[in-house]
């Protein structure tokens, strides 16, 4: 009998488990395929377009989704809601706003998952493809000059902010371990641009609601 009840309370547990990570439905990702045009997003309404068909794609519907990116007028952080915020294997990334620009979060690159909840390649990978397009400082306000034209370029023109969502770069330094502005991309907003330093035009997407 004492067997069969704690073969019952386990049981129970793992119901509790599984219950639990189910109610955490994804509410942030890094995007598995950029737009194919560098840093052209088709500003910030083609990014967010781009999030949401890509975690539909997903099975995630019901959420409207914003792009971790700021423009020359605009805040990545005011843009993507209160949180918190989970990844697709309903691991805690933030709390809310100010833990996810502060050492609080939880982002590398185990938990920097795609909408497919796979990783996504980091350094020393090939291809390396830890740049993530953000606009951004640290703290999440904008860059103004490193939009690549508040994302409508793809030429040898403009810059885009990007950080790393594996946290490792050259050195130690805090730069270099940004998940949000690590460095600028050299040569321009092309596709070829943002491959030369180690990215593909992916970016953040964080579900508001």
């Amino acid at each position: 009998m004492r067997r069969l009840l704690l073969v019952t309370a386990a049981a129970s547990l793992a119901a509790v488990g599984v219950a639990s990570s189910q109610d955490a439905t994804m509410s942030f990702f890094v995007t598995s395929v950029g737009s194919g045009k560098g840093a052209n997003l088709g500003g910030l309404a083609g990014a967010d377009a781009h999030c949401g068909s890509l975690a539909e794609a997903a099975g995630v519907t019901g959420k409207t989704w914003r792009a971790y990116l700021s423009t020359s007028d605009t805040d990545a952080r005011d843009r993507i809601g209160k949180g918190p915020w989970f990844n697709a294997k309903g691991v805690k990334i933030a709390d809310d706003v100010a833990s996810l620009h502060s050492d609080a979060n939880a982002i590398t690159k185990q938990t920097a998952l795609d909408e497919k909840g796979e990783m996504v390649n980091g350094r020393g990978d090939k291809p390396n493809r830890h740049d993530v397009l953000t606009g951004s400082k640290p703290d999440g306000t904008k860059i103004a000059d490193q939009t690549c034209g508040d994302w409508t370029l793809s030429g040898a023109e403009g810059a885009a902010m990007t950080g790393h969502h594996d946290r490792t770069g050259l050195d130690d330094s805090a730069a270099a371990k940004s998940w949000n502005s690590s460095h600028a991309s050299r040569g321009g907003c092309s596709q070829e641009a943002l491959r030369s330093t180690g990215g593909d035009g992916l970016f953040y997407c964080f579900a508001v609601n």
